[in-house]
């Protein structure tokens, strides 16, 4: 039989782990016509999640964990559990069940009979959220879309199934500054979009707060997209242009008034308005840059203290 293999990142999910591993068995059991591998990763949890997960390895044996060394984030979670996962087909879901296991059935016939090389999914509203939150998500996608040759699809969750070829390609990028949603488009393949509505989460609050996805979206725009040094250079070029203009001016005026002092405070608006131009493509080029230098360093996408078979230390 085929096997869907089902990645789930954890970080400080003790409560909402048995709800969502009671759920979705129910949905295997609905699916006889493949078997299921449940792979979760702990991402450093500092709660019992790990407990958790070493109870349900040996109730059940279709589960599996990899447990990190410390927090390394979701991007290096998802990059493990697809890294390691066996399936056939290959899902990514979260904990705590805002990504509706009850939609696995129907991504499954997509691919199997309707030709797609993968089915993902994304909320058509996003009820619940704080109204700033889905302002700027929205603003977001806008942007990095008119600046990248990479459609990002608005609304788009990690949630998605796919095929073992879709994730063979996508494991073979090793990038260490990882953006999935980026990496899922930029491998291409036939993808089919399943909209539901938004479904908040069964317990706890969200570990992402304003600044951390804020940071996440910079890391999009920078991995997929070089435009924003094409207009650092380009608010170089006019700025050097209004300066001219500026000293055509000056010169003007004091031959024709003699008057070359008034004028000190618009002046030292103008320096400092220049001199935050400056900084901010500094700070555009300094981040571009600071990203090669990680990938420069060959470091390990995440590393791994413990599995359900190894538990490194206890060696």
């Amino acid at each position: 039989m085929e096997k869907i293999s089902v990645i789930v990142s954890c970080y400080n999910e003790e409560d909402a782990l048995p709800l969502f591993y009671e759920e979705v068995v129910k949905i295997a059991k609905k699916m006889k016509e493949v078997d299921f591998e449940f792979l979760f990763i702990n991402d450093g949890s500092k709660d019992k999640t790990l407990d958790i997960l070493r109870d349900f390895a040996k109730k059940d044996k279709r589960v599996r964990y990899i447990s990190f060394s410390r927090n390394f984030g979701k991007e290096a979670a998802m990059y493990a559990g697809l890294e390691n996962s066996t399936g056939d087909y290959v899902t990514l879901m979260d904990a705590d069940l805002q990504d509706p296991p009850a939609l696995l059935p129907k991504m499954f016939d997509l691919i199997k009979n309707g030709g797609y090389d993968s089915v993902g999914t994304r909320r058509v509203t996003r009820k619940g959220e704080p109204p700033i939150r889905s302002f700027f998500a929205r603003c977001f996608y806008k942007i990095i879309n008119k600046m990248s040759k990479v459609e990002m699809v608005g609304g788009a969750r990690d949630y998605r199934l796919m095929t073992r070829q879709v994730v063979d390609s996508i494991v073979s990028l090793k990038e260490y500054n990882r953006y999935s949603k980026g990496l899922f488009s930029f491998v291409g393949f036939e993808t089919k979009w399943l909209e539901y509505e938004n479904v908040e989460r069964v317990v706890g609050e969200t570990k992402w707060s304003f600044w951390k996805l804020f940071k996440y979206a910079i890391e999009g725009i920078v991995a997929f997209t070089t435009a924003p040094l094409t207009l650092a250079a380009l608010f170089g070029l006019i700025l050097c242009f209004v300066s001219f203009l500026a000293m055509i001016f000056v010169f003007v005026r004091a031959l024709m008034f003699g008057d070359p002092v008034s004028g000190w405070p618009s002046t030292i608006c103008i320096i400092l308005f220049v001199g935050g131009v400056q900084l901010l493509c500094m700070g555009i080029i300094g981040e571009y840059l600071a990203k090669n230098y990680l990938e420069t360093k060959h470091r390990p996408i995440y590393i791994v203290k413990e599995t359900e078979k190894i538990n490194y230390s206890k060696k």
